[in-house]
């Protein structure tokens, strides 16, 4: 069992930046491969970026490339999402989740956390 606890997410303007951040308790952290999705109001809940377990291979959402970026410090048992340029489709809830593969679809993941609200006003 594997919990997740995000933090982070607020109100920004449009062009501004956030730090999102998930924290891990329970089994090794550095044997997940991590993902951040998000979820806008009426939508499904879609990829946004994955990294490895080693921290090496990174996906990315094609419209958030460039301006995001994900990151982990196993020591810390914690992901990150760095996200700059925001804009105001990127507002949504952000979640973080584990997988044991890397993977960019939501099936993929057995491990979820609560969320947290990111909203960009224009």
């Amino acid at each position: 069992q594997v919990q997740l606890v995000e933090s982070g997410g607020g109100l920004v303007q449009a062009g501004g930046s956030l730090r999102l951040s998930c924290a891990a308790s329970g089994r090794t952290f550095s044997r997940y491969a991590m993902g951040w999705f998000r979820q806008a109001p009426g939508k499904e809940r879609e990829f946004v970026a994955a990294i490895s377990w080693s921290g090496g291979p990174t996906y990315y959402l094609g419209s958030v490339k460039g301006r995001f970026s994900i990151s982990r410090d196993n020591a810390k048992n914690t992901v990150y999402l760095q996200m700059n340029s925001l804009k105001p489709e990127d507002t949504a809830v952000y979640y973080c989740a584990a997988s044991e593969n890397l993977a960019t679809t939501k099936n993929a993941y057995a491990y979820w956390g609560q969320g947290t609200q990111v909203t960009v006003s224009s």
